[in-house]
């Protein structure tokens, strides 16, 4: 692979045995850990597991005691770009995917605080295309879910940066959802429903102003009616809000929008001042829902942006909102923040925070005023906390037993169906050396998870003899195109060895490593993070882990230094390079 770092090559790879205990392997499916399997192939690697630990410090030292406690984000990683819709009884949420497949993950709950992924709304690959030479964070942008109850129909409205906006709908969260219906009068980027309860609907979006774009930034938010029995826009596009609360101020990327009729009153919120440290949430509003729409004296609603950036735990770039009243009565919002090491930098990207709403005394909802806070850890009086939750730390083991992966898996532009497989081994993962690389904008063989702690151990065990020195395998983390480390195994004369790689980086010189005779047995592999560094290990004998390398810059993943809209992703990776 090309315009690479080598930052430290050690070689290994004797025979390495497996602790079920430890490792959680199955040991009903995969009764001899050590035993090879059968059918091996050449240019394939065979993955045994992967396990993913979540060690966050602020877990370990503040526990959850009452019930109806939980802790902030949510949904940890990157699940950016929340929305959330009730029917009454339950509650959807989903999130941006970018180019990742499948895309936009679906989650449900019946207390708000409890939530379980049920699936994706864009499950298959025609609902999905164009992403073929998008970067990582093109793709799908800020899906909107709505609930339309006079046809008992959910709705989900995005962007797809490569095609243009569209919406799916369905009757069942729990099932799938339509094909793709392109509406190509509706430009710009986030739209969102709005269901009145007089039976019409409308979309409002981000898109250009009225007239000339007066500076860098400069946006608008335009409504138009929507007909609900025919799936098409009705009438003409119009500016309901120009730039933002004060075009005076050259307020920046007014987006995110969302339309709600409370007590009456006609409630347009949205994000402004972009996604970065200035982010923040804003609201109108007004007596019809094509306005005139009026800004709240005491915007914005949310945000952290002027707060010290010294605080303890600081939560950032606050915004991004969407509104829900509880069956009980109450309003909530979730919203996308990131938590930065020391105020600095992180490689969860945005996470998807849930705050309790509060009303002013003339009928504007918002979370934060002043100084306060966005809290980490936060109660719903009522709710029970159940044994799984998607929040706190967590261990989440892949053992590939069940011949499907997991929700958490996630591949670049397209299924990769055709790179791996989980019937060639069952039990196991196979993995193609595809001749795609990580940096390229098309399908490597590349299967993932979100990081969703700043500190955390992944450990895997694969099965792999390359046949020459272009082929490699291991533990990909990758932020985009050019931020990535690759733990890897690969062949060297007629040995193998194991290297960390730094994708992206000018090269620096590759330092000559140490060999060992190729035996054909297992390799353990295991990055552990410590927020600010990265460590990596292998083993040759159980549990018997040998560091690699340390003290490996994390921040050069982060969005701090790569840019982008994403968080870090790491997982099981093949390529071959010729």
């Amino acid at each position: 692979m090309t315009n690479k770092l080598l930052i430290c090559l050690l070689t290994g790879v004797a025979g390495v045995t497996c602790s079920l205990a430890l490792l959680g392997c199955n040991s009903q499916s995969k009764e001899n850990p050590e035993q090879i399997p059968l059918n091996r192939r050449e240019s394939v690697a065979i993955f045994d597991y992967f396990n993913y630990k979540g060690e966050d410090d602020y877990y370990k030292n503040n526990p959850l005691s009452e019930s109806g406690v939980f802790y902030n984000p949510i949904l940890p990683g990157w699940y950016s770009d929340p929305s959330i819709c009730t029917n009454g009884e339950d509650y959807f949420l989903v999130t941006s995917t970018f180019v990742y497949y499948p895309g936009v993950p679906i989650f449900h709950s019946k207390d708000l605080i409890n939530w379980k992924q049920i699936g994706h709304v864009l499950d298959r690959q025609s609902q999905l295309n164009n992403f073929e030479g998008q970067n990582t964070s093109g793709g799908i942008f800020a899906p909107a879910i709505s609930y339309n109850p006079h046809n008992q129909t959910y709705y989900m409205i995005t962007t797809n940066v490569g095609a243009g906006n569209f919406f799916v709908k369905t009757q069942n969260p729990f099932d799938s959802w339509s094909e793709p219906i392109y509406l190509p009068e509706v430009r710009g980027i986030d739209p969102s429903f709005f269901f009145d309860d007089d039976g019409k609907a409308y979309i409002v979006n981000n898109d250009d102003p009225d007239g000339s774009i007066l500076y860098n930034g400069h946006r608008a938010i335009r409504i138009r009616e929507f007909d609900v029995n025919t799936d098409k826009v009705i009438g003409e596009s119009k500016m309901i809000v120009n730039g933002g609360v004060n075009l005076k101020d050259n307020p920046i990327w007014i987006e995110g929008p969302h339309l709600y009729k409370i007590n009456g009153k006609y409630l347009l919120m949205a994000a402004e001042g972009g996604t970065g440290q200035n982010h923040s949430e804003v609201i109108f509003s007004a007596d019809s829902p094509a306005g005139k729409y009026t800004p709240w004296k005491n915007n914005p609603i949310l945000t952290q942006r002027h707060l010290d950036s010294n605080r303890a735990n600081p939560i950032t770039c606050v915004g991004h909102a969407d509104l829900v009243q509880a069956k009980e009565g109450d309003w909530w919002a979730v919203f996308l923040a990131c938590r930065p090491i020391n105020g600095t930098f992180e490689n969860l990207g945005r996470e998807t925070f849930l705050m309790p709403v509060k009303w002013s005394d003339d009928g504007f909802p918002y979370m934060t005023q002043d100084d306060e806070l966005v809290p980490m850890l936060l109660n719903r009086a009522g709710a029970v906390r159940e044994a799984e939750t998607t929040f706190g730390n967590f261990e989440k083991n892949e053992d590939f037993n069940s011949g499907q992966l997991d929700m958490e898996w996630l591949t670049l532009r397209a299924s990769a169906s055709n790179l791996y497989s989980l019937t060639d081994n069952p039990g196991f993962l196979s993995l193609q050396c595809a001749d795609i690389t990580s940096s390229e904008k098309h399908t490597p063989a590349f299967i993932c998870r979100r990081l969703q702690h700043h500190s955390f151990e992944c450990t895997t065990k694969m099965f792999f003899d390359p046949s020459d020195e272009n082929e490699a395998a291991g533990i990909l983390i990758y932020k985009d195109e050019t931020h990535q480390y690759f733990l890897s195994v690969r062949k060297s004369g007629s040995k193998r060895e194991i290297s960390l790689e730094r994708i992206g980086a000018s090269n620096a010189g590759i330092p000559a490593g140490q060999h060992v005779a190729d035996d054909g047995k297992p390799v353990y592999l295991k990055v552990v993070s410590t927020g600010p560094t990265f460590e990596c290990y292998y083993a040759e004998k159980k549990d018997e882990w040998k560091l690699l390398c340390e003290n490996i810059d994390a921040r050069y993943l982060s969005t701090a230094n790569a840019g982008g809209f994403t968080g870090t992703t790491i997982g099981m990776y093949a390529t071959v390079n010729r």
